[in-house]
C-alpha cells in the first residue's frame, strides 16, 4: 500500500513540474513575440523627434526648457511647422517666448501656439499689416448670446434713423450690413480662444482695415451695431439691401400725387365808360 502511495506521489510530482515547464516555455514564447511585435510596429511607424509640451502651459505663459522636451512622433500626421534639434524653440542666446493659447501637456509645439522670441501675448500678434484693433459694444441680444470666440468671423449689421427728404430713399429706422466678415480677436479682455462655458459679453474687439475703422465709428457713435457669426468657410460678401419698416412688412410706399394742371381761364378784355356820375365796364374784343 505504501509502495503504490509512493508511486501515485512520485507521478504527481512530476507531472506538476512537466506542467510547469510547459508553462514557462508558452509565457516565455509569448513574451518574445510580443517583443518582436512591438519591434514591428516600431520600425513600421516611421517617427521623427521634435519638440512638445512637458506639461500643461497656460495662455501667456513663459515658455523655459523645463516645460519643453524632445519625443518621437510619427511622421504620416507631423503638423506643419514643428520644432526640431534642427530648428529648435530655445536657444541658448534667445529671449523667451510665451504661450499665445493653452498648450496640453505632451501636445507638438506649432509656431502659432508661441510667440516670436521677446514677443508678447497681447492683441498685435493677432493683427496683421494694415490691420487695427476696434472694440464694439455688445450686449445679450447684439453679442449672439455670449457664443462668440475669439477667431470666429462675424457680420456687422447697423440700425439707426434715416432722415431724407428724397422719396426714393428709406426713412425711420433702418437696417443695413455695413461689414462682412470681420475677425474676432478678443472678448472683452480676453483674446485666448480655448475658453469653456458662455459668459456674457461686454465688449468684442474686431481686426478692420483703417477704413473699416471709419465705418464702425461712424456707425457705432450713430445707431445700434449687431453680430451675427456665420461659418469660416463663408465668403463674407456684404449685402446692399436695406431694410425699413415698410419694406419689412412687404409694403409699398404711394407714389405722390400729380400736380393739377392749371386751369386756363378765358381772356376777358374790357374798357371803362363813365356814364354820368357811374363807371362802368363794357366788355370789348381782346386784340394781341
Amino acid at each position: 500500500m505504501r509502495l503504490v502511495f509512493g508511486l501515485v506521489l512520485l507521478a504527481g510530482i512530476g507531472l506538476a513540474g512537466f506542467a510547469v515547464y510547459m508553462a514557462q516555455n508558452y509565457i516565455g514564447a509569448y513574451e518574445t513575440a510580443l517583443v518582436q511585435a512591438r519591434q514591428q510596429t516600431h520600425v513600421s511607424v516611421p517617427t521623427k523627434q521634435i519638440y512638445v509640451s512637458a506639461r500643461p502651459i497656460a495662455y501667456g505663459q513663459e515658455i523655459t526648457e523645463e516645460d519643453i522636451r524632445l519625443a518621437p512622433w510619427p511622421e504620416e500626421i507631423m503638423p506643419e511647422g514643428i520644432f526640431d534639434e534642427e530648428t529648435p524653440l530655445l536657444t541658448e542666446n534667445m529671449e523667451p517666448r510665451v504661450a499665445l493659447r493653452a498648450i496640453d501637456a505632451f501636445e507638438a509645439i506649432v509656431p502659432s501656439k508661441v510667440s516670436q522670441p521677446g514677443g508678447s501675448a497681447g492683441l498685435t500678434h493677432y493683427l496683421k499689416p494694415g490691420e487695427s484693433a476696434f472694440a464694439i459694444r455688445v450686449d445679450v441680444a447684439s453679442g449672439v448670446s455670449g457664443f462668440l470666440r475669439p477667431g470666429d468671423r462675424v457680420d456687422v449689421y447697423w440700425t439707426g434713423r434715416v432722415d431724407s427728404r428724397d422719396p426714393n430713399m428709406p426713412r425711420g429706422e433702418v437696417t443695413k450690413m455695413i461689414l462682412a466678415g470681420i475677425r474676432l480677436i478678443a472678448i472683452d479682455q480676453n483674446s485666448e480662444a480655448d475658453t469653456s462655458g458662455t459668459s456674457i459679453a461686454r465688449t468684442v474687439t474686431v481686426a478692420a482695415t483703417r477704413e473699416q475703422t471709419l465705418v464702425l465709428t461712424h456707425a457705432q457713435s450713430t445707431g445700434q451695431l449687431t453680430l451675427s457669426l456665420i461659418s469660416q468657410n463663408e465668403d463674407g460678401e456684404a449685402i446692399t439691401t436695406e431694410v425699413d419698416q415698410m419694406s419689412m412688412l412687404g409694403l409699398t410706399r404711394a407714389e405722390p400725387a400729380a400736380a393739377p394742371e392749371p386751369v386756363q381761364r378765358e381772356q376777358v378784355c374790357s374798357t371803362r365808360v363813365r356814364r354820368g356820375a357811374e363807371v362802368v365796364n363794357i366788355p370789348i374784343p381782346c386784340t394781341n
